[in-house]
């Protein structure tokens, strides 16, 4: 059974590979080439190989700003996150108290609550507060719909260190809190690293709650200024392929770099 298997996981493991992989790299090489070859053959490789797409978009100042929009949202949701995310979950692991399983099942359904049916009394809420144009408007949302999996995957985790650590911290004078902060972050790395890196992405390729609050393109995300440079270049498909390829960057590097701790924290947490 083990060496039938073999082929059949090599083979899932392929399909699995060009159903990902190939979008990618038809996205990336298409911006080496003009409009004029890809309407010729869409499926064909660059020839000759046209740099000016990439090169005209990192000489613009709109794919900066854009960029440093994204990355300065995804900071500030993803430090929410982990702040807000690892205090609860320490809360929900470390304390017997009334309800706490209770507060726990509401966390996890909101992993089901889907984001467009909140579109609506969220952008009320938004605007009642002056948020709108704010990048805390954003952030601050953004941060909320992340706490779900935040906590998911760090209360498993910050439940399984034993207790005789935390019972040998009280006996040293060390408090709770000096025993979250000094003691169970630092054992919890793994675990904050993964639901860092899940808020950072997911913060990142957020469509719908930029479109909602933001109206001024000077404060447009990634995913936002490639909609709007789409409908601007609706006829330059190559320029198109170049901006989506340069936007997903970010995104996948930072990925791809902290990958393994992503696995190990999430490993903690199914121990757990």
């Amino acid at each position: 059974m083990r060496r039938a298997g073999t082929p059949i996981g090599y083979v899932a493991a392929i399909a699995v590979l060009g159903i990902t992989v190939v979008p990618l790299l038809f996205v990336v090489l298409g911006g080496f080439r003009t409009t004029a070859q890809i309407n010729a053959s869409p499926a064909g490789l660059p020839g000759p190989w046209v740099w000016d797409n990439y090169a005209s978009l990192l000489g613009s100042s709109a794919f900066w700003t854009f960029l440093g929009n994204s990355a300065l949202i995804a900071v500030i949701a993803t430090l929410l996150t982990v702040a807000l995310g690892s205090m609860a979950a320490y809360a929900l692991s470390r304390y017997d108290f009334k309800g706490r399983e209770g507060f726990y099942t509401l966390f996890t359904l909101g992993l089901l609550f889907p984001l467009g049916v909140a579109t609506l009394p969220l952008y009320l809420w938004l605007r009642q507060l002056g948020m709108l144009e704010s990048f805390w408007g954003v952030a601050i949302p953004e941060a909320a719909f992340s706490l779900p999996v935040t906590i998911v995957i760090l209360r498993p985790f910050m439940r399984a260190i034993p207790g005789e650590i935390e019972d040998a911290a009280v006996l040293d004078g060390t408090s709770r809190l000096g025993f979250f902060w000094r003691i169970l972050l630092p054992l919890s790395v793994p675990a904050l690293t993964t639901v860092a890196v899940l808020a950072f992405v997911t913060s990142w390729n957020f469509y719908l709650l930029p479109l909602l609050v933001f109206n001024d393109p000077a404060n447009f995300t990634l995913p936002l200024g490639v909609a709007t440079f789409q409908s601007q270049y609706s006829q330059d498909t190559a320029r198109v392929l170049a901006f989506t390829a340069l936007s997903m960057i970010p995104a996948l590097a930072f990925f791809v770099l902290a990958e393994r701790r992503i696995v190990g924290g999430l490993t903690g947490a199914v121990k757990g």
